[in-house]
């Protein structure tokens, strides 16, 4: 999906002075999805509901084609509408399986604050450039 963070059009935008270095973010993807799995793996044995499919291949779909909106297209705007949509759904699958999944509702949490992070940095970009 082209450079991504190390292309010349992300080099050259003006970015909120949060903004990690960027092998945070190969870490903290990696870290974030490894806890997610292990999250829908126990949400698997507990809920088996063609809804909760559904919505979490959802989640996978929108965030799968961020990095294309806002990388590949350079669609800022519909880039932070994308990863919006994706806070708003990982935020539902949290709060609708909170009972169910108990201390695993923790694995969740990283994955929820992470995307509040993201969404301030495309707000950002999205308001500066």
């Amino acid at each position: 999906m082209g450079e991504g963070a190390s292309s010349n059009w992300y080099e050259d935008l003006n970015k909120a002075p949060w903004t990690p270095k960027g092998w945070v973010f190969g870490f903290a993807w990696t870290f974030l999805m490894t806890c997610f799995a292990i999250y829908l793996a126990k949400l698997s044995t507990l809920v088996t509901s063609s809804k909760l499919i559904f919505i979490v291949l959802i989640q996978y779909f929108l965030n799968l084609i961020w990095n294309f909106i806002f990388f590949n297209q350079q669609e800022i705007i519909f880039g932070l509408i994308d990863i919006i949509l994706l806070t708003i759904v990982v935020v539902f699958i949290f709060l609708k399986n909170t009972s169910v999944m108990k201390r695993y509702s923790l694995f969740i949490v990283p994955y929820i604050l992470w995307l509040l992070i993201a969404t301030s940095l495309n707000l950002y970009i999205a308001i500066y450039n």
